[in-house]
């Protein structure tokens, strides 16, 4: 039976974690309220960015682009966005499982991985995933060189003929406490999304300086980078916000803890007096 001294150890290691959980939990609120505002703010961006390559895609009778080429889908690269660090939850599981279940969907296709995060890197490389690039230690600091490299890459691929399509599996963040998990498909570009109504049903016509078709090139290789750094936005917040709930409920569970153990401490001491007290007595009862 644990003795008082190991009581009192095992609620100042408690505590001692509990102040740890704590201060990771501050710490990934404070992230989380960059990242939020900066994934909110990459939202309109790039439902504009769409709204202006409908109307140079509508100007021209018959476009001609390598990014809107569409091939049998034979080879495919999934750009799989993970977190560096750990600690979040079922935030790098989740995108293990969609991983996994990417691959199960696309059976007999040569699938390659760009893998951006040191956790989903480790963990598709154990399962034998091919990995055609990694990013890891890269996302403590986002800036628009990451996902300027990773656009290049997939372009590059895709235009080559390398790869015949480009997906992007991500947690898109939807709340502080809701993450949802999503497969988007950046290549080729689909038609509905060149072709499409605006948001709104109402159609703009925007005044061009140059040609349209001069444009088009310019605007489709923006839209792409664009989707993947909403992207790569998109999960950065949604990994401080699993973080920040993880520890929460880790700082709560703690809590909780160290009430029960100080509460079981305080019977076991409270018995302990008792037998003594009784020892006494019945000593003193024996000698009478």
């Amino acid at each position: 039976m644990p003795t008082l001294i190991d009581f009192r150890r095992r609620i100042r290691s408690v505590k001692n974690t509990q102040q740890i959980t704590r201060a990771m939990k501050f710490v990934a609120a404070a992230k989380l309220r960059r990242a939020q505002e900066n994934a909110l703010a990459a939202r309109p961006y790039a439902r504009q960015l769409t709204r202006v390559l409908q109307s140079a895609f509508r100007r021209i009778e018959n476009p001609h682009h390598a990014l809107l080429e569409r091939r049998e889908e034979r080879r495919i690269l999934a750009v799989v966005l993970s977190g560096d660090k750990g600690l979040c939850g079922a935030f790098n599981t989740n995108v293990l499982r969609m991983s996994i279940e990417f691959r199960d969907d696309h059976t007999g296709q040569d699938l390659q991985i760009l893998a951006v995060g040191k956790r989903g890197r480790d963990a598709l490389r154990k399962r034998k995933f091919h990995l055609a690039g990694e990013y890891v230690n890269v996302l403590s600091r986002v800036d628009r060189r990451l996902w300027q490299e990773i656009t290049h890459k997939a372009v590059e691929m895709y235009s080559t003929g390398e790869v015949d399509a480009v997906y992007a599996i991500f947690n898109e963040f939807r709340s502080v406490l809701v993450q949802r998990m999503t497969v988007q498909r950046i290549l080729p570009l689909a038609s509905e999304t060149l072709s499409g109504a605006e948001a709104d049903g109402t159609p703009v016509d925007y005044i061009y300086e140059q040609p349209a078709a001069d444009l088009l090139s310019k605007l489709l290789l923006r839209y792409v980078e664009t989707q993947v750094a909403r992207a790569v936005l998109e999960s950065v917040a949604a990994e401080h916000a699993a973080r920040m709930t993880a520890m929460d409920s880790a700082t709560r569970n703690a809590k909780e803890l160290i009430e029960k153990l100080t509460l079981h401490m305080n019977k076991v001491r409270q018995a302990a007096i008792t037998r003594e007290i009784i020892e006494v007595v019945s000593g003193a009862a024996s000698t009478a």
